[in-house]
């Protein structure tokens, strides 16, 4: 947050519609005259691109922008919430006064929110949008397919995306605070198909994060091809996956998203108030083994899930969430902190001004051991390696998960050998976590792809991790 994203926000979303103190302080007046604990008011600016190339043509191109308010009520555990794309006096206070169907819930509490110190900006505050002209994007995707095809003969097929969004918010609060924040995001992605003989396989890869366009140089571009073509070439060359149960080792970074899906879900605030997580009532309890220590970070400089403020106004911070294997705490938004009568952390996110925010991750990863990646290779008779992953499916309430790998090889007498295809991870989050023997000392945070869904809203995330043993997971094969 900062004073000249306070003056961004106000310029497009406060004063072309005569909105200044004195009316925000008339609507939030007709919110408190209830008995409400807390309310705020949400206000968004996006404009949003993709283009898509397949087959050195333009398939596709949208451009959108979206504008709105939310507000919102808390009392209790009931929650009002209305919103409109149509900014003005008027709007808020019509949804202020549709929030008066929680005005006899319960007796009036006091709301506790602690100021935050302003920090520094994580991330430019540039409209990527406007860094590069549409036949420069074409022809950044155009160099992208170009790269892939170099790569190897046998691509027979490329699929280029490029994204990118900027996103105005203001967060003003019944307490008095108000935030703001500029928030820049771009991506792109490449899949390729390739083909040998009757065989036919595809990869992907992509980065981003909250830049601009000028983000992804040509080198940059060129790994992205690398990694699309490499994925898909030792698919070609794979053969069936084993199945039983074995020691795994997770590669560092991407392979994140098993953490994130299988721990994290069951690390936020509301399963854990409500009781439905593996994890609840269990601050303190040796949940993992020693040397697993998991955070969530919001803060790190310019990555895909970082945020100077979450969409309650707080500021992100980083949250250890399990320290040497003890359960340390849980990631927060402003209602369930206060239900439990914890701190928020910053957690408080949605994916727009019409819907509600809720406990979610920003940046979630592994911190560091001190093995080396290649012993811990060497020390798996038989297993799997697990390089990169596709789709998974997890349930908060029971930590259970699977998860399709998209490269992966066997390990044969400490030494990997080779690739397989079809090779599902099945397990549960708890008891994953007890079962790393090894560290490694290599930890990365993944490219900036990731995004997260819950209870139907999307929002930009990252994931990490270094390499991991993890000792008698069932792998679900195709042999």
């Amino acid at each position: 947050m900062s004073k000249n994203a306070l003056k961004v926000a106000d310029r497009l979303l406060l004063s072309p519609y005569g909105l200044g103190d004195a009316e925000l302080e008339k609507v939030f007046r007709k919110l408190m005259r209830h008995q409400i604990d807390y309310a705020d008011l949400y206000f968004q600016y996006q404009r949003s691109e993709g283009w898509s190339l397949e087959e050195g043509i333009v398939k596709s191109g949208s451009f959108d922008i979206e504008q709105g308010v939310g507000v919102r009520a808390i009392s209790g555990e009931k929650t009002a919430f209305a919103y409109s794309d149509d900014i003005s006096l008027d709007a808020l206070v019509g949804a202020a006064t549709a929030t008066r169907a929680i005005a006899d819930a319960g007796e009036r509490r006091s709301v506790a929110i602690t100021p935050h110190k302003v920090r520094n900006r994580l991330y430019r505050a540039d409209d990527p949008l406007a860094s590069l002209d549409d036949t420069a994007k074409v022809k950044l995707l155009e160099r992208l397919e170009g790269f892939a095809r170099a790569e190897d003969a046998r691509v027979t097929q490329v699929m280029a995306h490029i994204a990118g969004s900027w996103e105005v918010v203001l967060v003003a609060r019944n307490d008095g605070h108000m935030a703001a924040d500029v928030r820049p995001l771009v991506r792109v992605s490449v899949t390729v198909i390739m083909e040998d003989g009757d065989r036919r396989e595809q990869g992907s890869a992509g980065g981003g994060g909250r830049y601009d366009y000028t983000y992804f140089s040509d080198e940059r571009l060129r790994d992205y091809a690398r990694a699309a073509v490499h994925q898909a070439s030792v698919n070609l060359e794979a053969g069936p996956a084993p199945a039983g149960t074995m020691p795994v080792v997770l590669g560092p970074g991407w392979p994140g998203i098993l953490l994130h899906e299988a721990i994290g879900h069951g690390l936020e605030g509301d399963f854990n108030r409500k009781g439905s997580s593996a994890f609840s009532d269990r601050i303190g309890q040796q949940v993992a083994a020693k040397g697993v220590t998991v955070v969530d970070d919001g803060t790190l400089p310019d990555r895909r899930g970082s945020l100077s403020i979450d969409d309650e106004g707080n500021p992100t911070e980083r949250t250890v969430l399990i320290e040497d294997g003890i359960l340390t705490g849980y990631m927060q938004d402003i209602m369930n902190a206060r239900l439990m009568g914890v701190a928020p952390t910053g957690n408080g996110r949605r994916e727009s001004y019409a819907h509600l925010p809720m406990p979610r991750m920003t940046n979630t990863y592994m911190l560091n051991g001190d093995r080396d990646p290649a012993e811990i290779i060497k020390s798996v008779k038989k297993g799997l390696y697990a390089v990169n992953f596709g789709g998974g499916q997890v349930d908060i309430t029971s930590g259970k998960f699977v998860f399709s790998t998209a490269e992966a090889y066997l390990i044969e007498n400490g030494k990997v050998t080779r690739p397989v295809k079809g090779a599902t991870l099945i397990g549960n989050g708890p008891d994953v976590l007890t079962r790393v023997s090894m560290i490694g000392n290599d930890m990365a945070l993944d490219p900036g792809v990731g995004t997260c869904g819950k209870d139907g809203q999307s929002v930009p995330v990252g994931v990490g991790q270094p390499t991991l043993r993890i000792d008698g997971l069932t792998v679900g094969g195709t042999a």
